[in-house]
């Protein structure tokens, strides 16, 4: 289904230059709109340079963007008290995707920016006079230490965090629920985001990265031993998926009020993953699938994350006993023509990257 913006809608959004917000952002300008970009300074150099890049690359005029010095954990986001007032009579949609985006996060600063900053974006929602939608960027791992199926419209529970980004994003996730009944309020939560399934593009390598580099340091012999297992499926979503999954659902009024896993619906053991990996390096499946345990074991010890790269911090998401059920947005998203690839179809893309650009 074609997706039409009005160009007298203005989307009014946080976390560029992030990556994620840049791929939104492109997607947003082709389908028509103008925008407000919440950036912080040490990152207006970078995010002038990108908006100028695709200026230049779609051929848009420059007037459609405006960009606002600011940061979402001051009051009123750190703008100028003309900028605020103009964002709050112009803005039509909000998209925020401004966080800490780290398992490693400390509690001080996860409060500051992924809860204080989601309170002072929720103030302004509040006070933007021609609101159509408020679109905020959650993550499926508000579900903490929960196992078995996780559904769309639960939240709240008490079953703990394995880490203070968890914690701090459910937190605010708490703040923009509670604003349901008084705005329209659409809560995106992607699952883990990996590569451009058509080019392999990411800016950093972590999760499931950290297997893909692992095994290309001896791709013979390492890809003879699965370190995955049959018990545990986690849940893989190209970045473009998660993009065009978000803007088809910030315009269809049925999102109104709702939340939504951006999440692959037939996610794939990791025991699979590893296997995918494995027959694009090497082009055969592994021989031995290693015990859950002893793969646990090792990665956990001190030695281990020198070697395979993957930080302690990490090596619980491989052993997660969640499911995210995608009832909601698997159906709304069929109706736009969107569905999520299956991993082994883009695997040699994000390999392939990956191997192009071994730093990054």
């Amino acid at each position: 289904m074609l997706i039409i913006m009005a160009l007298n809608e203005t989307i009014f959004l946080t976390g560029f230059p992030g990556f994620i917000a840049g791929r939104l952002l492109e997607r947003l300008t082709n389908e028509g709109a103008n925008f407000i970009l919440l950036v912080q300074p040490i990152f207006m150099e970078k995010a002038i340079e990108q908006v100028n890049e695709l200026i230049s690359e779609l051929g848009v005029p420059a007037e459609r963007f405006s960009i606002a010095e600011g940061d979402i954990t001051k009051p009123n986001l750190g703008m100028s008290e003309s900028d605020y007032e103009i964002a709050k009579e112009e803005t039509t949609s909000i998209f925020h995707l401004a966080a800490i985006y780290d398992l490693a996060v400390t509690l001080e600063a996860g409060m500051l920016v992924n809860v204080e900053g989601t309170r002072n974006l929720n103030k302004f929602a509040k006070e933007v006079n021609k609101l159509r939608r408020y679109n905020y960027i959650s993550t499926c791992y508000v579900a903490g230490k929960r196992n078995g199926l996780i559904k769309e419209d639960e939240l709240r529970h008490d079953k703990g965090f394995r880490n203070f980004y968890e914690e701090t994003k459910y937190l605010a996730e708490v703040k923009v629920e509670n604003l349901k009944k008084d705005l329209p309020v659409t809560i995106h939560r992607p699952s883990v985001v990996v590569g451009d399934s058509k080019t392999g593009e990411i800016p950093k390598y972590d999760g499931i990265y950290y297997v893909i580099n692992y095994l290309r340091k001896m791709p013979s012999l390492l890809s003879l031993f699965n370190i995955g297992n049959k018990a545990v499926r986690l849940n893989l979503v190209p970045v473009d998926f998660v993009v065009d999954a978000m803007v088809a659902l910030s315009t269809d009024e049925r999102a109104i009020g709702k939340t939504f896993h951006i999440s692959d619906p037939t996610p794939l053991t990791t025991e699979d993953i590893c296997n995918a990996i494995a027959n694009s390096l090497v082009g055969k499946k592994s021989i031995i699938t290693i015990p859950a345990k002893v793969v646990n074991f090792s990665l956990m010890t001190p030695m281990s994350p020198p070697i395979t790269g993957l930080p302690h911090v990490g090596v619980p998401y491989f052993f997660l006993q969640q499911t995210y059920d995608v009832t909601n947005s698997h159906s709304l998203l069929q109706e736009h023509d969107i569905i999520c690839p299956a991993f082994p179809t883009y695997v040699d893309k994000l390999i392939s990257f990956v191997e192009k650009n071994p730093k990054i």
